[in-house]
């Protein structure tokens, strides 16, 4: 279906918008350029153009000012009149997309992503360049590097990836068990997502001890692939459905109750597969089913109330990525996952509900601006005097993670999960043997 087709077929959603402003402040791209085609309600204007046939969607008018868009839906949070921003924006790209080829790196990305041999391939390359520590040295703040600022900043990302070298005093110690603090929880499937489970395996590990000591019993889905949010954002829906089915039919087969999901970008995805398969007989109804039963890791932890774990006295900051504050209005569960450590000190970030900049492959395609971004979160994050940022996000880790390092900030950004879960190491909940979120 072609954007004309599906924005007539859901009209109702794009004349939603009474174009009243309230968006504006709202919109990174906005406040950083000025331009209203850069604000969610000049680029519905867009949409409509081409819906109408006033705009042919192969002309820059149309795919710089849509492309430019970091999808951080923080527009949709404050809008009135409950236009679905990001339901739109995905059906424009997908007929920006058709009009014109994308560029060299989302290409790469789409491509790879939706491979698992290729992906597990790159992954296993990026962790090997990680753990010789290069990325680190290269990425050192005012070190010329051949290739220029963006290499630099995507190895500082990388480098953002590695454990932390330094843990906290008297920290404690795990095994992959862990033992439950109460019983009766649900069983639970986690997804083991892509960048995640490639660069961050240890916050999945974290996870499941967590679970674990909150009573939920985890078990795996063995045939999961990426969940397609790369894809959908990109305006690729036809691979984004793709993945969505080998995902339902995987975490079916699992027989669990609920699927836990680490990464906000990914939850958000999954938990809106209902909308992307609704106009497939043969899934939508499954697709729905599915979805109602996906959770964020910290959304689950609060609901069960987190057992509270030992003392971790460390300053800490919370950031919120978009796509769970403003896609999946989860806005309070990482702040009761961190208040169920004793003596973290837990400061206010800033405008901690604005985009970071990272935006999946944002920070690499779009470099300059997506560096503008980032500088206000660092400098927000300098203002705390933190030595920890907890954000639930791959990608809001390594985005940040990078932006500190090219600061020369000795901060650590970590999953709120890895924190509680160093946390219950302290308290004794797992046997000896090895480090906890390491």
């Amino acid at each position: 279906m072609s954007l004309v087709s599906e924005l007539r077929a859901q009209e109702e959603r794009l004349l939603a918008c009474v174009h009243c402003g309230f968006c504006l402040p709202a919109c990174p791209t906005f406040t950083r350029l000025g331009d209203e085609a850069d604000s969610p309600r000049g680029r519905l204007y867009l949409m409509r153009a081409v819906a109408e046939g006033r705009l042919d969607p192969a002309q820059d008018a149309f795919q710089i000012h849509i492309d430019r868009c970091l999808g951080c839906r923080a527009c949709e949070t404050v809008c009135p009149s409950g236009v679905e921003y990001g339901f739109l924006l995905e059906r424009a790209r997908r007929e920006a997309m058709a009009a014109r080829r994308p560029g060299p790196v989302a290409r790469l990305m789409l491509a790879v992503f939706r491979r698992p041999r290729l992906l597990r391939l790159a992954m296993a390359l990026s962790r090997l360049l990680r753990a010789t520590g290069l990325p680190r040295l290269l990425a050192w703040p005012g070190r010329p590097l051949v290739g220029g600022t963006q290499l630099q900043f995507a190895l500082a990302m990388l480098a953002a990836s590695a454990a932390p070298r330094r843990r906290w005093e008297g920290a404690g110690s795990a095994t992959g068990g862990a033992r439950s603090r109460r019983g009766g929880g649900p069983r639970v499937a986690l997804l083991d997502g892509c960048v995640q489970a490639g660069l961050f395996a240890r916050v999945n590990e974290a996870t499941a001890r967590v679970l674990a000591v909150n009573g939920c019993e985890v078990t795996g889905a063995p045939g999961q692939v990426c969940c397609g949010a790369l894809h959908a954002h990109a305006g690729d829906l036809e691979a984004a459905r793709a993945l969505a089915r080998a995902n339902i039919e995987a975490f079916e087969t699992s027989g669990a109750e609920l699927v836990a999901v680490n990464a906000a970008g990914c939850g958000a995805a999954m938990k809106e597969y209902s909308h992307l398969l609704a106009d497939d007989a043969s899934w939508g109804e499954r697709a729905a089913r599915f979805s109602a039963r996906v959770k964020d890791a910290t959304e689950l932890l609060a609901e069960l109330d987190p057992v509270r774990g030992g003392a971790l006295p460390v300053r800490a900051t919370c950031d919120a990525p978009c796509h769970l504050f403003h896609a999946q209005r989860i806005q309070t569960a990482p702040l009761a996952v961190l208040r169920a450590i004793p003596e973290l000190e837990l400061v206010a970030l800033a405008n901690a509900d604005e985009c970071c900049g990272g935006a999946g492959v944002y920070g690499l395609t779009h470099a300059e601006l997506g560096r503008r971004i980032l500088d206000d979160k660092v400098e927000a994050v300098r203002a705390t005097g933190a030595a920890v940022v907890a954000t639930g996000n791959p990608g809001c880790i390594l985005q940040i993670g990078a932006g500190l390092l090219l600061a020369g900030l000795p901060v650590q950004v970590r999953h709120p999960v890895e924190l509680l879960d160093q946390s219950y190491a302290r308290a004794g909940y797992y046997a000896a043997g090895g480090e906890a979120g390491a």
